[in-house]
């Protein structure tokens, strides 16, 4: 946040104080102190750290019930099921009882909601979690700044520059000390060297030795007192720094060892590789990270895998990759231009040494068309002739471009048959849906397996025998950490329609199915049709579009069993002109249209297999929510019994962004929001989408969201969704999110599911405390142990199978959740996803906004031209930006309706 912000916020926040009155629980007033808006930067600061896609759900909840005593005293409440009035009378006593000490903050400390309390809803179980506990002695961790001349973009070159100076002169000049290096510009010694500043010249043997100056320069000590004070919960401001330095210690050795790839390490060592199909295979490694959690420092440790390219001849990679052999016909540098720029080569054709090159473009021309100077005359040779002449060499393919290396002016031709790809490189672009599936099928595995895998990656890397770690003082555990926590295994209902023999249902370990069960509010849709554009024979479509049609009246909707339209076949290739047929039959009247696509993974057979009721049936609960209908609602929230949600009006939004692949900087960023429209329920979400094209990864996503004036007219897409709230329930909402027309208390809670932390239970196989994967339950939540030390955060496991929790830390709370609260109501809130009968691993408000942004993107993907070609005389084939297509405005009878889904 700029200063002008900072300061603006701090003078709202002082005449809020000022003002010292807020509306209370059921209409009662109280008085209570707030704390300024933390920034708009806050999301990524605080819940992920950097390299992570964030996920943010903006909750609004109540204004009831004030922060409960201290974590001892709550765990020893009574547990299980309780009424939640009753909860909410204990915990707003308690909260008049008890004042929670906060500790010290700077004034330059972005001050996040701290913790209210602990969980103590549900049933007590043990976990283990994938941390494990650091012990760090007291030692004087000093810092110092490294200038490398002449600068490397390297970090390996950086590393092997002062690798070579410990080498030399730790036994001397370095007075003993081993440090650790980060590879960049910072290096720490557990202890002062016996200089501030110093310049050393390294040498670094090659194809030719090369001199470089290293400045060393001290810049200060990193303070392990206010660690430990922070983690005692004496202090707010966390000691980035100082964990920073213990996270490069523990880096150090892998480092030196694997491929990095962020925080992660990689290696063949690690287990078999695993093709994963069109050039690349499966690398597995681990993950790790040094974090500060209510226990002390723990050290994070989780196995993964990624794709890297295979370390096979060029040739092979392009048949490989591209599906093409070698024929007469020439090869387009556009067939091959995305696919090998950037990758690292080496050259074959020469016996007496080994070059490598990083490929920079591909010419626009065949190779035996190519020429180039040979000398200052300009005498020109053909690429074919040069290496003929040159190297003996007798090229074969011919009539395919050749890859180039160097720069315009001093273009390198290397043919593509004396190139093999060196090994060791990460495939950082997006990967297909088969190759997900590959690389899925060769790493699942159960919880037992994965935590033993764990154990076994945390033996491997022996760090009592570190000696990065023995120089600064390190020991770290064994063994995963383990604890008690709350299982919030509460039983509630989800309510269907009046019409269903079952009216009502208990969601058992995470799911159900709606066997007996009719929508609670079917949609209707009167006219539709279908479109095939696949190879699916008249009879079958004919019988699957009776079949679903069958299917969405039984459960509850009213669909005209006739199409409006005559169903329609067309080639898949004139896509535009049938959709465009379409719709001038149907007169623009079409409320549904099913098109059925080409085969490509296995759709056939499910058209084929028209009785397939699953299927269908999760296609209806789609379809349904698409026209207008709910499929299901909490029986809490009819009742009136949704703690922070029933008792005032409340709206609740959800936020995502999502940003083009790698190497596709010139794409949109795309913003969704979206928000709740159907107080006291909260099932149905209005969307709203928004592009930016920023070209690098980064997007302000509070500015694009809230109230901002240009001149004298107001917009953003806050404004919009309150807007449509208020008409559809005919009530301004009394809880909201960002938009402050007559301050509303908010909360803003970041949601995170990209994260490392896995759970496990104490006994693997008992059915009591796991599904029938071997997974934890849903409904688990831990707050305790693992968690931030002071702030407002905790995991929660709300699905069945997988074993992924997602993290949630609230970065400002007006609305005086207790822990339990707004556990219970995420985690019921996580049943009402419209497109399964399954509770899902994500809250829905920020599930629906990340399904939003997605669609969005495929409404601005053109065909635009991947950029020119390089001419005959040597400049390479370069990307220019692509026109980015404008995000066509969607129609407002779309945007009341769930189109996303």
């Amino acid at each position: 946040m700029s200063q002008r912000g900072e300061a603006e916020a701090e003078a709202e926040a002082e005449r809020r104080r000022g003002r010292g009155r807020g509306r209370g629980r059921g209409g009662g007033d109280y008085n209570y102190p707030r704390e300024p808006p933390p920034g708009a930067e806050a999301p990524a600061a605080a819940a992920c750290g950097g390299g992570c896609a964030l996920v943010v759900l903006l909750l609004v909840g109540g204004g009831g019930g004030g922060a409960r005593g201290g974590g001892a005293e709550a765990h020893d409440q009574g547990r299980g099921p309780r009424s939640s009035r009753v909860a909410a009378a204990k915990q707003e006593e308690a909260a008049a009882a008890v004042q929670v000490a906060r500790p010290p903050a700077s004034s330059r400390a972005v001050k996040y909601t701290p913790r209210p309390g602990f969980g103590t809803v549900g049933t007590r179980c043990v976990v283990r979690a994938n941390h494990f506990l650091v012990q760090v002695a007291d030692a004087d961790l000093c810092h110092y700044d490294v200038a490398i001349s002449p600068e490397s973009k390297s970090i390996a070159v950086n590393r092997a520059i002062i690798s070579e100076l410990v080498r030399l002169h730790r036994p001397s000049l370095l007075g003993g000390r081993i440090p650790a290096y980060d590879g960049k510009k910072s290096l720490y010694t557990a202890g002062a060297l016996p200089f501030d500043v110093k310049d050393f010249a390294i040498k670094l043997a090659g194809e030719r030795e090369k001199e470089y100056k290293v400045t060393i320069r001290f810049a200060g000590r990193a303070d392990l007192h206010h660690l430990q004070q922070f983690l005692d919960g004496q202090q707010r401001d966390m000691p980035q720094e100082t964990i920073q330095v213990l996270d490069v210690v523990l880096r150090e050795t892998p480092s030196t060892k694997y491929v990095t790839a962020l925080r992660s390490f990689f290696s063949p060592t690690f287990g078999q590789r695993s093709d994963i199909g069109e050039g690349l295979e499966c690398w597995r490694g681990y993950y790790q990270s040094v974090r500060p959690t209510q226990m002390g420092l723990s050290l994070n440790i989780d196995i993964c895998a990624t794709s890297f390219y295979k370390a096979i001849p060029i040739v092979d990679f392009v048949g490989e990759n591209l599906k093409l052999s070698y024929n007469a016909r020439p090869l387009s540098d556009r067939d091959i231009k995305k696919a090998l720029r950037g990758i690292r080569v080496e050259a074959t054709h020469r016996r007496d040494k080994c070059i490598r090159y990083r490929i920079s473009g591909v010419t626009s021309v065949p190779m035996n068309q190519l020429m180039f100077p040979v000398d200052e005359q300009g005498t020109m040779i053909s690429v074919v002739q040069y290496f003929r002449e040159q190297y003996r060499y007798s090229l074969k393919y011919i009539h395919w471009p050749c890859l180039q290396a160097g720069n315009d002016k001093r273009p390198i031709y290397l043919p593509m048959e004396v190139c093999k790809i060196v090994e060791g490189q990460r495939y950082a672009k997006k990967l297909n849906e088969r190759q997900v599936a590959n690389i899925l099928r060769a790493t699942c595995q159960r919880p037992q397996q994965r935590e033993q895998s764990i154990l076994e990656m945390a033996a491997f890397n022996d760090y009592k025998n570190d000696k990065y770690a023995k120089e600064f003082g390190m020991t770290i555990a064994d063994q995963l950490v383990s604890f008690n926590l709350e299982l919030a295994c509460q039983i509630f209902q989800l309510k269907y329609h009046e019409s269903g023999r079952e009216r009502s249902c208990n969601p058992a370990v995470g799911q159900w199915n709606m066997i007996n069960k009719k929508m609670v509010n079917g949609g209707t849709i009167q006219s539709w049709t279908c479109l095939n554009l696949s190879r699916v024979p008249p009879g079958d479509v004919h019988r699957f579009c009776g079949d679903l049609v069958g299917m969405c009246n039984n459960i509850g909707m009213q669909v005209n069993p006739r199409p409006s339209v005559e169903i329609q076949f067309a080639n898949p290739n004139r896509i535009e002109a049938a959709l465009a047929d379409v719709h001038k039959k149907s007169m623009g009247r079409l409320q549904l249209l099913i098109v059925i696509l080409p085969e490509t993974s296995g759709y056939y057979g499910v058209i084929k297999r028209g009785n397939n009721k699953q299927y269908l049936e999760n296609v209806a609960l789609k379809i349904n929510v698409k026209v207008g209908g709910r499929n299901t609602v909490l029986e809490d929230a009819l009742r009136s019994r949704l703690p922070y949600i029933t008792d005032r009006p409340t709206i609740i939004f959800g936020a995502d962004v999502t940003h083009p692949p790698p190497g596709e900087d010139s794409s949109a960023s795309i913003a969704a929001v979206v928000a709740s429209m159907d107080w006291p329920e909260v099932t149905k979400y209005r969307g709203l989408v928004s592009a930016k094209n920023i070209g690098r990864r980064q997007f302000k996503i509070c500015t694009r969201f809230t109230k901002y004036r240009q001149g004298t007219q107001p917009g953003g897409m806050i404004r919009e969704l309150l807007i449509a709230f208020h008409k559809a329930t005919n009530r301004k909402p009394d809880r909201i999110i960002f938009y402050r027309g007559y301050l509303p208390p908010i909360t803003f809670v970041v949601v995170q599911k990209r994260h490392h932390t896995r759970l496990f239970p104490e006994v693997h196989g008992r059915r009591e405390i796991t599904d029938r994967s071997g997974n934890i339950l849903p409904g688990t939540v831990v707050d305790t142990q693992i968690c931030h030390p002071t702030e407002f955060d905790f995991y929660l496991c709300s699905h069945a199978g997988d074993k992924q929790t997602y993290s949630l830390h609230v970065l400002f709370d007006e609305n005086r959740f207790t822990a339990d609260g707004l556990q219970m109501l995420t985690n019921k809130l996580c049943y009402t996803y419209a497109r399964c009968t399954r509770s899902v691993s994500v809250v829905p408000p920020a599930y629906y906004a990340h399904l939003a942004a997605f669609r969005a993107r495929y409404y601005m993907e053109g065909g635009s031209s991947d950029g020119g070609s390089s001419s005959a005389g040597g400049s390479r084939s370069r990307e220019r930006p692509a026109g980015v297509r404008q995000l066509p405005k969607i129609k407002d009878n779309v945007k009341d309706v769930m189109f996303y889904c």
